[in-house]
Formats: C-alpha cells, sequence, structure tokens
C-alpha cells in the first residue's frame, strides 16, 4: 500500500512522533493507522491515542435537568464564532429543554416541535442556518434518569448556564438526603469533566479495549527481553494500574487529591446514613468523534482565481 504524506501527518498529528517513526510504522503495518499507532506504541515512541486529539468540531454542549433527571445534546457549527452568537445559544438551550421528553432518541428530538415557532427542531435549524450563513447539525442527545436520588450535572468552559464546551451528567441513586447527595454528584461531575474515564468500573469497560491494551502491554514486556512467564505477571500489575487510571472508582479524586473516588461516595454514605450508587454517568466533550478536514486557505483562493 502507498504511503502518502497526508497519513503520515495524520499519525505525526494523532502520536506527536516524528515523520519518519510514522512513515516506518505505517509501512509495517500496510497503512493501519490504528495498528501504526499500537506499533509506535509498542517501541516506546508514543503515549495512547485519545480519539479527542485527533478531532474538532465546534459549537455548543447543552444541559438541561429537573433533579431526577437530566438530558445532554450536542449541536455543532462550523465555526466557533457561531457558538458565541445569542440566538445560537438560545436554540441550544431549549433543545437541550426538549431532550428531556426524547429519552436519548435524536431523531425523535429533531421531530419535535420547537418552543414558539411551530417548526420542528429540524426545521427551526434549518432557518437558522440561512439565517446566520453557517451549517449546524443536532449530532446527539442522552438522558439519565433515578428513581430515588439525583442527577447532577456540570458545564465546563461555560458560556451561559447549561451551556458549553464539555457536558456532564452523573446519577446517583439513594434515600439519603438529597442536598448531600448534590454537593457529591456535583463533584464527580467536575472530577469526571478533569480525568474521562472510559466506564464506571472495570466490568463496564469495553472487552475489545481491554484486549487491546493487554496486547500493547505484553509486547512491550517481551520486546525488552523478558521471557513470557514473567511478562505475563507484569503485564497483570500493568493492567491493574490500567484499570486504576481510566475507571471512575478506582481513579484518584481530584477533589482532595488523596482519596479514591469509590471512598469518597463511602465517606458520604456514612455522613448520610444511606447507601448511595454510582448508577451512570455521560461525559461530552464537544467534537469528539468528528474528524476535522484541515484545508489549504491558500489552495483555494488559488483556485478560485483560477491559478494552477
Amino acid at each position: 500500500m502507498e504511503i502518502t504524506a497526508g497519513m503520515v501527518k495524520q499519525l505525526r498529528n494523532s502520536t506527536g512522533v516524528g515523520m519518519m517513526d510514522c512513515k516506518k510504522a505505517l509501512a509495517k503495518t500496510n497503512g493501519e493507522m490504528e495498528a501504526a499507532i499500537d506499533w509506535l506504541r509498542i517501541r516506546g515512541l508514543a503515549k495512547a491515542a485519545k480519539k479527542a486529539d485527533r478531532v474538532a468540531a465546534e459549537g455548543l454542549v447543552g444541559i438541561a435537568s429537573n433533579g431526577t433527571q437530566a438530558a445532554v445534546v450536542e449541536v455543532n457549527s462550523e465555526t466557533d464564532f457561531v457558538a458565541r452568537n445569542e440566538q445560537f445559544q438560545t436554540i441550544v438551550s431549549t433543545i437541550a429543554k426538549l431532550a428531556l421528553d426524547a429519552n436519548g432518541d435524536v431523531a425523535k428530538l429533531a421531530e419535535m416541535p420547537f418552543v414558539g415557532t411551530g417548526n420542528s427542531v429540524s426545521t427551526e435549524l434549518n432557518e437558522a442556518i440561512a439565517k446566520i450563513g453557517e451549517n449546524m447539525n443536532l449530532r446527539r442527545t442522552e438522558t439519565v434518569s433515578v428513581s430515588d436520588g439525583v442527577v447532577e450535572s456540570y458545564v465546563h468552559n461555560a458560556v451561559k448556564a447549561g451551556l458549553g464546551k464539555i457536558g456532564i451528567l452523573v446519577a446517583l441513586e439513594s434515600t439519603g438526603d438529597k442536598a448531600a447527595l448534590s454537593a457529591l454528584g456535583k463533584q464527580l461531575a467536575m472530577h469526571i469533566a478533569a480525568t474521562n474515564p472510559l466506564s464506571i468500573d472495570p466490568e463496564d469497560l469495553d472487552q475489545d479495549v481491554v484486549a487491546r491494551e493487554r496486547a500493547i502491554i505484553l509486547e512491550q514486556i517481551k520486546e525488552s527481553g523478558k521471557p513470557v512467564d514473567i511478562a505475563e505477571k507484569i503485564v497483570d500489575g500493568r493492567m491493574r494500574k490500567y484499570f486504576e487510571e481510566v475507571t471512575l472508582l478506582a481513579q484518584t479524586f481530584v477533589i482532595n487529591g488523596e482519596t479514591k473516588v469509590h471512598d469518597a461516595i463511602k465517606n458520604v454514605e456514612k455522613n448520610i446514613g444511606a447507601p448511595i450508587k454510582l448508577t451512570r454517568f455521560v461525559r461530552y466533550a464537544l467534537g469528539e468523534g468528528i474528524e476535522k478536514v484541515e484545508s489549504d486557505f491558500a489552495a483555494e483562493v488559488a483556485a478560485t482565481a483560477g491559478v494552477k
């Protein structure tokens, strides 16, 4: 397979590794991007690549809540300039409130009546596109609820209440004091915004992700010259450390920098005299998972002018 300059650049942007090593990795893996990242990591040339580092999109994340239920939405735009537009902000806030009744169904949300206009949400967005002159997209939504407890939220880099670049929802089931639960939920949401855990605990992790991480660690240890039987034991220890880094309950609580999240929840349980179960969390970061096409502005101008 031909290894293009664009492929090398993409791998370099994803890993921070030099161009020649990136080209070699792509050649060794027949141009497979994820395999090339693994090849570089095995040789200690790159850390684990995060998709959020390789993607970009503008717009806003919006959150609405009513105590035992909350919804989060992502509405994208082409530029950050539109995200600062008051009309766009009002649209996203309204969509977030409607999302409370959409139950995480983005198609259903798109067809719901937009408040005060008689349009559907999708039609309202299309009219806003015509007025503002920039493409917009209702990308995704999720709803979180509890039967007895609280759903807390947090918005990072907020431009207005409930609108920003990162939105977090945290669901806590408990019969205990709701004010204490809300305070804990807010702290957990801020922690999640900072650490971006992959799951609540190891059992909830995508097993394909776990298998891939284990395989990479094993190959790293083998390349250091360790026998296979010793390498397997080292892998177990490294995987325990990995779980501590990526699963919420095992992480060190950023609010105090000392206790584990699991223990922080237990401490609040003692104070309120009732069990607390963290049933779910949702973290939306603006633009994650969307590949943003890089354009050569000078080339575009030249093409428009008919210059070859």
